[in-house]
C-alpha cells in the first residue's frame, strides 16, 4: 500500500546511492562513487472521467472532442511514464451503463491496478463533504480525492472540473486532506499532466 502521510518524504525526482569501495591491498586510494538513481515514477490515481473519454465514441461536439483527442494522447503517449491506478470505486462505475461501452471501458484498464477503499478514505470522504470543500451531492467525487490521497497518490488525473479539479475548492480540499494527515495528490487533467505536444 503507497500510503503517504505529510512526513513521508520518499516521493523525489531523484535519489543518491552513495558506494564505498574497499581500500586496495596495494596501499592505493579507494574510490567513492555517487550514483544518481532514478526514484519510482510518479503515481497517478485514473478517475473514471478519464476512462470515459478514453474509450468513447467521437463526439460531434468540439469540447469533448478535444478532450477525447488529448486523452487518447495522453493514454498513448503518456502514461507509460508514470505508475497508474484506478480503484474499486472506478471499476464499479465503468461497469455501468451500455455493455458495449462498458466492455470497452473494462478492457482499457484491464491490466491496471486496482485500489482498495480504507476506513481513512471513508472518513477523509466524510470531512471533504462536512467541509464543504466537495458539494454534499457529490459523495462518490469526494471519495475519488479520499482514496488517491490515503493511498499515497501524487496525482489524480479527471476531466471532472466541478468538483474534483476546481480552481476555487482545491485549497480547501488540501486544507482538508493536510488536516487529517495525509498529502493531497495534484488535481489535474491529462491536459495538464505529461507534457502533450500539439504534434503527437
Amino acid at each position: 500500500m503507497r500510503r503517504r502521510r505529510i512526513s513521508d518524504n520518499k516521493h523525489h525526482s531523484f535519489s543518491l546511492a552513495f558506494e564505498q569501495e574497499q581500500k586496495p591491498s596495494n596501499g592505493e586510494r579507494g574510490r567513492c562513487e555517487i550514483h544518481i538513481v532514478e526514484a519510482m515514477s510518479a503515481s497517478v490515481y485514473i478517475e473514471s472521467s478519464v476512462v470515459s473519454y478514453l474509450t468513447s465514441r467521437p463526439s460531434r461536439d468540439t469540447v469533448i472532442a478535444g478532450r477525447q483527442a488529448i486523452t487518447v494522447a495522453w493514454w498513448q503517449g503518456a502514461r507509460s511514464r508514470y505508475e497508474v491506478f484506478v480503484s474499486i470505486l472506478v471499476m464499479e462505475e465503468i461497469s455501468a451503463g451500455n455493455p458495449e461501452a462498458v466492455a470497452r471501458r473494462l478492457s482499457a484498464v484491464a491490466e491496471i491496478s486496482s485500489l482498495g477503499i480504507s476506513r481513512e478514505a471513508y472518513v477523509l470522504a466524510d470531512a471533504l463533504l462536512s467541509t464543504k470543500a466537495v458539494p454534499q451531492n457529490s459523495q462518490r467525487d469526494a471519495l475519488h480525492i479520499a482514496i488517491a490521497a490515503t493511498q499515497g497518490m501524487d496525482f489524480l488525473l479527471t476531466w471532472n472540473f466541478r468538483h474534483i479539479n476546481n480552481a476555487e475548492t482545491r485549497r480547501l480540499i488540501a486544507k482538508t486532506t493536510s488536516a487529517h494527515g495525509f498529502v493531497c495528490p495534484v488535481l489535474c487533467s491529462p491536459e495538464e499532466l505529461g507534457g502533450i505536444d500539439d504534434d503527437e
